[in-house]
């Protein structure tokens, strides 16, 4: 089953948190995930979520999540899609640019995704 995935990284690339959606499509805001980001602000390096169909770009919704994250924490966070053949990142609203190489737990984003 396809669905869209959450980990939040941390320095060193560390897992902090993951979740899913019931949805290839939509990761409904999470009341869980805003604590955890939260809890783990101070060493949080990157949010990632997958686009299981696609596309390899940032969304309306995560342009606006993304800036709203960033004015919460006063710092640019990086960002990452993950699509079944590309990821991509940026930081706060900087350019966009394929991940390459893509870091290890690109991978378990892509399991958990059902990819």
């Amino acid at each position: 089953m396809l669905k869209e995935v959450c980990f939040l990284i941390g320095r060193g690339d560390a897992i902090l948190y993951a979740d899913a959606s019931r949805s290839p499509t939509a990761l409904p805001d999470s009341r869980t995930r805003w604590d955890a980001i939260w809890a783990h602000r101070a060493e949080l390096d990157a949010v990632v979520h997958s686009h299981p169909l696609g596309p390899a770009a940032f969304s309306h919704e995560d342009l606006t999540t993304m800036a709203a994250l960033d004015s919460a924490l006063g710092r640019s966070l990086r960002y990452c899609v993950v699509t079944p053949r590309l990821t991509i990142t940026r930081v706060g609203a900087g350019a966009v640019f394929p991940l390459h190489p893509e870091p290890w737990w690109v991978g378990l984003v892509r399991l958990a995704s059902g990819l």
